[in-house]
């Protein structure tokens, strides 16, 4: 394994940030919003000195979402808004008054995925029209944690339907029930599923912080071609209960931000047991509530990162941008390490496996566990319903992932076990762990994927090549992507991945390099590349 060089870059610093205003798309976009890129600790000193309040914060961004989430470029980001939004700001007001914090988080705007419980009049529908008018009495873990933190719940975001497992030939950030959400950045282009509308909020500043949920992909993909930040921690880190299931192997929610200490922020506040995950029993010792104390902008220097040169070369746009990133994580004194072939040993297939059977299982026991609320009780219940609705759920691509995992048998099948045993195996021992244990490694690093593809509802989704997401998703181990640059103005995603439960060392890595660079640029809402 070679030892990277890249002393002749030593000179490359990238553009810092840099807010466009006034820009004209499918509507002009008003970029001198009062709240346009803030941070969460900004926020708290607005309301801390009277100028603002958790109330008139809550307004802002409602305001900004009428303005060009629902007209205006049509964003499409939010399926719905919490009707309660503001007088839970109210109630927040008042314990701030009476001299209650309940910490950083207090009074914060958030928006949450559409497959996450929340016990309020607000549906959970994954984008399924199936699940229409489902409504539970119960908040999922995360909701609870979210709660207890003090933030206020402001909406629920579009997202791929049932987290883009639902067809081969499908439009990232489509649903049934929230249409077509359009990144921000150039409006005709993709915004990537499945946590497309946590992303795209995010990114306009229509919220301050966002929760979006991970398979494979779907929280760092978003990010990456969003522009923002995006944690996908190790599985069992945050409570996954009332989340609307894929794969108990694969599946975890995470914080999504403009900014790596804002993630770190919402990262502290998710961690902790969930009785109703025993997952979540494999983080005792292991998962922090304050991840503040491992941001270091010096967090870089004596680093041993590996680089994973088999995840360049499908796009030179992204492959300047990597050799630039490296060479200002060179400058800031990490050692840089290459890193031969890919991390994972295999597993693609296996991966696969293991989602068809744990979704069926996970989705059935989901769907029988709620009330009345929901007209469809099984897995075979969803493709009925989907069949019997064709024209309004399927006008552009079919079902044929659901009608593959409603073919397999249960967690007992001799096929599901074998192929979870190979992916772990491959992707773990044989896999991150093996390359970082023999390379004394303390992250890796990659591009996180290739810019937005054009959106395209008649042959859905063409990537065009590119992504690092699998190998800590089939591992189930920690993954941070934060921005890189842009390619003819679509924003690209650095990603730092490792060892199970070592998002302390991504953190203070990822926060030195965006401390170095300040990559992270505002949306353009151009219609299209070249206008």
């Amino acid at each position: 394994m070679a030892t990277v060089s890249l002393a002749s870059l030593d000179g490359c610093r990238p553009r810092g940030n840099k807010l466009r205003q006034g820009v004209k798309g499918f509507g002009t976009v008003d970029d001198d919003f009062t709240l346009n890129e803030i941070t969460v600790e900004a926020l708290q000193q607005q309301m801390a000195d009277g100028s603002e309040t958790a109330r008139s914060i809550t307004e802002r961004y409602l305001q900004r979402i009428e303005a060009i989430d629902q007209s205006g470029p049509v964003l499409n980001a939010v399926i719905e808004i919490n009707p309660n939004a503001l007088s839970i700001a109210d109630e927040l007001d008042r314990e701030r008054a009476e001299g209650k914090l309940r910490g950083l988080l207090h009074g914060i705007p958030v928006m949450i995925k559409d497959n996450i419980d929340t016990a309020d009049k607000m549906q959970t529908t994954a984008g399924s029209l199936a699940l229409a008018g489902s409504i539970t009495s119960q908040d999922s873990q995360v909701a609870k944690k979210l709660r207890e933190a003090g933030v206020v719940i402001l909406a629920k975001s579009n997202l791929s339907e049932w987290a883009n497992f639902r067809s081969f030939e499908s439009s990232s950030g489509w649903s049934s029930r929230g249409g077509q959400t359009r990144n921000p950045y150039v409006l005709n282009r993709n915004p990537c599923g499945s946590s497309a509308g946590s992303a795209v909020a995010v990114a306009a500043n229509l919220c301050a912080l966002a929760i979006g949920t991970e398979t494979n992909g779907s929280i760092v993909c978003p990010s990456s071609v969003n522009g923002i930040v995006g944690i996908k921690p190790t599985v069992g880190l945050v409570g996954r209960s009332g989340i609307i299931p894929i794969s108990a192997t694969q599946d975890t929610a995470g914080p999504m931000s403009r900014t790596v200490r804002d993630a770190a922020i919402l990262l502290g506040a998710l961690t902790g047991r969930d009785e109703d995950d025993a997952r979540t029993l494999e983080s005792e010792g292991k998962s922090h509530r304050d991840y503040l104390p491992f941001l270091q902008s010096s967090g870089l220097k004596g680093a041993r990162i590996g680089v994973g040169k088999v995840y360049m070369g499908f796009n030179k746009g992204v492959d300047r941008l990597m050799v630039e990133a490296l060479g200002v994580m060179e400058k800031q004194g990490a050692e840089l390490i290459e890193v031969d072939g890919d991390v994972a040993s295999g597993g693609g297939g296996d991966s696969f496996t293991i989602m068809l059977y744990e979704f069926k299982d996970g989705l059935n026991r989901y769907l029988a566990a709620r009330g009345k609320e929901v007209k469809v009780k099984s897995l075979s219940d969803v493709i009925a319903f989907n069949r019997e609705h064709q024209k309004e759920v399927m006008p552009y691509f079919q079902q044929e992932i659901l009608e593959i995992a409603e073919s397999k048998g249960d967690l007992k099948s001799e096929q599901y076990i074998e192929a979870l045993e190979k992916s772990l195996r491959g992707s773990r021992e044989e896999g991150i762990d093996r390359v970082m244990d023999d390379l004394r490694l303390d992250a890796i690093v990659a591009p996180t994927g290739g810019p937005a593809w054009v959106t395209d509802l008649v042959y859905g989704d063409r990537k065009g090549g590119g992504g690092c997401s699998s190998p800590a998703a089939r591992a189930g181990y920690p993954h941070i992507t934060l921005p890189m640059g842009a390619v003819h103005g679509l924003p690209v995603g650095l990603s730092f991945f490792g060892r199970a439960w070592s998002e302390p060392v991504l953190l203070k890595v990822a926060y030195a390099y965006e401390q170095a660079s300040g990559k992270r640029e505002a949306p353009t809402y151009r219609e299209r590349v070249g206008v």
